[in-house]
């Protein structure tokens, strides 16, 4: 027999089935990652037709059964209405929640990466910072609550915590100026950035900018260090910006 549980979470991706039907992908803090049928939603009288649109965040009523879930009802805590009027800031919250669905999976505790996400897309909405640190505190992050954090705090190959002055993406962290060279400069201020951003708890994240110089390092580390640790190639990444 099925069931109705109520969720929390946010929606990752929604697209049409038939002609009155949407299926959306859900991030949620009880159930991680889950896919519900939305009967009726892409009809304007629908009650939850604005609920099952990307970037919603609220409380999901679904009907539990067999093999899939089926929205009942939702209450609805934020649209990010701001967000969406900005096609550049939609860009950035399609690549964070793709990369938010790509690593997350049903019936695990995602309630970390679902919070991320949610002070990301305010980050975003709020403007407080430029969205590529947004991007990469991102990245950084979600990638250490999935459990392939960078090692920023001592040497990958001797464990020194002095003249920490390299980046070795293919070692997962960095290297002090004794073991030798490596493919990428690690500044002060940008080895501190790295700390800084694991460290951190997520409401503390999008408080600060960097420079220039901190912001290219951050770029060159953080890409190579997903094109070895993620080898995925995101669609909705074709659409943002490059340094």
């Amino acid at each position: 027999m099925g069931q109705e549980i109520k969720v929390l979470g946010l929606v990752l991706q929604a697209g049409n089935i038939g002609e009155y039907d949407k299926r959306i992908v859900l991030l949620t803090k009880e159930r991680g990652r889950i896919s519900a049928f939305a009967r009726g939603a892409k009809k304007a009288t629908s009650p939850y037709a604005a609920a099952c649109q990307p970037f919603t965040f609220g409380t999901f009523s679904l009907y539990e059964g067999k093999n899939s879930f089926n929205v009942m009802w939702a209450q609805v805590d934020n649209y990010f209405a701001e967000l969406k009027k900005d096609l550049d800031l939609i860009y950035y919250a399609s690549y964070f929640s793709e990369f938010a669905s790509y690593l997350t999976r049903e019936n695990n505790d995602e309630m970390k990466i679902l919070k991320l996400l949610y002070q990301s897309l305010r980050a975003l909405e709020k403007k407080t910072i430029p969205p590529p640190l947004i991007r990469r505190i991102y990245e950084i992050k979600i990638m250490a609550f999935y459990g392939l954090g960078m090692e920023v705090f001592q040497c990958v190959r001797c464990g020194s915590r002095e003249n920490l002055t390299g980046f070795q993406p293919s070692e997962g962290g960095v290297v002090c100026a004794s073991c030798g060279k490596s493919l990428y400069p690690v500044s002060p201020s940008t080895l501190y950035t790295l700390q800084f951003i694991l460290c951190s708890p997520v409401e503390k994240l999008y408080t600060f900018r960097v420079s220039q110089e901190v912001q290219k390092e951050l770029e060159m580390i953080i890409k190579a260090f997903l094109r070895i640790h993620i080898q995925h190639e995101f669609k909705s990444q074709v659409f943002l910006p490059e340094p």
